[in-house]
């Protein structure tokens, strides 16, 4: 594969938001969109807001909030502006027309920082993939419009140059990246069914994003994974064991941070990954506690985990960055099982997570007691691996076991 020429600019944006009648604080937003766009390599010059009851259909913001729009970016020397929402093909279209400069939305800054942190075949297809589909629907309007600047954001990743193509091109693409997902969807199949042939629980650390889920993950498991104080520092999803006493074990699994607002071109593309929580035992739910938008982050990652069929699921919740806090703080989350205030930075609190993880290994286990003979004494080792041995003592009739051994082998050591 040649590699692309990427074109480094200094892109300076203006941040276009509308506060619907009873949504969300759209100042939260933007200072959100604002972080989003700086991870991107854009420098944030302003920000514009128009009241109105509802998105205009055609045009985002109004008339004359476009005008607006326009001075300040001439004012400001602005390169382009950032929509707060995702755009639809007739409002990126007639804002290009009129405002004459690069328009974007939340959804292409995202998926170019995605495309920055992919760094396995499997990333790299899913974000091209989500890429496709967003350009699919948006081709003439993204020509001209990034093509008025050569590069910056939007132009990064896998899926830049598809913008050469034409839709029949692209959706051959997009089915041939589907295919290849359907491949890498087996293959996780495949493993989930050897963790669960082998009696392996999975715990999905999942979060918000730069909530702290990779720096927990390497301090429990020594994992290196990147660890850095960006929005989506970690993209690649990576499972590591965890050995607690008594020689249990558990598996690790970090995925994705979650955002507001994502995109549904991710959630689709990134389905296979995300389904990493679907399908683990237990859900270890990372909250950064020093965010002061903590409340709002967590009903995030609820409503994400519901829109990907995570239900009935153990979950614990870790008030992570407690280093951050100087004033302590009633801390609640009704919807988890068990709630523990840690700082996967330093380590305070990890003692008792893996205390809590032994607990929910125990509850999943049958108490057994027998004496083996010794010629059954194979089995022991069984024991050892999969369940969690409390005594052993060699008698003259055999050896005497007391363990908790999770339902599935049960039956195979206890007769």
């Amino acid at each position: 594969m040649q590699p692309y020429d990427m074109k480094e600019i200094e892109e300076r944006v203006i941040l276009v938001g509308v506060q619907e009648s009873f949504s969300e604080d759209i100042e939260e937003s933007l200072d959100e969109l604002a972080e989003l766009c700086e991870t991107a390599g854009a420098t944030v010059v302003g920000r514009v807001i128009q009241n109105r009851e509802k998105i205009h259909p055609g045009t985002y913001i109004g008339k004359g909030k476009m005008d607006e729009v326009a001075l300040l970016t001439e004012e400001l020397d602005a390169t382009g502006i950032v929509c707060d929402d995702e755009l639809s093909p007739a409002q990126l279209n007639n804002l290009e027309k009129e405002l004459g400069c690069k328009v974007m939305d939340r959804t292409l800054v995202i998926l170019d920082i995605f495309a920055g942190r992919a760094n396995t075949s499997e990333g790299n297809i899913q974000v091209e993939l989500a890429q496709l589909r967003y350009r699919a629907a948006r081709l003439v309007g993204l020509r001209s419009s990034l093509s008025r600047l050569g590069g910056g954001i939007g132009t990064r990743g896998p899926g830049e140059k598809k913008l050469e193509m034409d839709r029949r091109l692209i959706h051959a693409r997009i089915s041939q990246l589907k295919a290849e997902l359907a491949q890498v969807q087996k293959h996780r199949e495949l493993i989930r069914g050897k963790r669960k042939k082998d009696n392996l629980v999975v715990a999905a650390i999942v979060g918000y994003t730069n909530a702290g889920k990779s720096t927990l993950l390497n301090t429990l498991t020594d994992a290196g994974v990147l660890e850095e104080d960006k929005l989506f520092a970690t993209l690649d999803p990576t499972t590591r064991m965890l050995e607690l006493s008594a020689g249990q074990n558990i598996l690790l699994t970090d995925t994705v941070g979650f955002i507001r607002k994502l995109p549904h071109h991710l959630i689709e593309a990134f389905k296979s990954t995300l389904e990493e929580a679907k399908y683990a035992d237990i859900i270890l739910h990372v909250v950064d506690a020093s965010n002061p938008q903590k409340e709002k982050q967590m009903h995030v990652v609820y409503e994400t985990l519901s829109q990907l069929g995570v239900t009935d699921k153990k979950v614990i919740t870790l008030f992570n960055k407690q280093d951050k806090i100087t004033e302590p703080e009633v801390l609640k989350d009704m919807k988890a099982d068990k709630t523990l205030r840690i700082s996967a930075k330093t380590g305070d609190g990890l003692d008792e997570l893996k205390r809590e993880l032994e607990n929910i290994l125990r509850e999943r286990s049958i108490l057994l007691e027998r004496i083996f003979p010794y010629e059954k004494a194979g089995l022991i080792q069984l024991v050892r691996t999969k369940g969690q041995l409390l005594e052993e003592d060699y008698r003259a009739d055999g050896i005497y076991v007391k363990a908790f051994v999770p339902v599935e082998i049960y039956g195979k050591v206890a007769y």
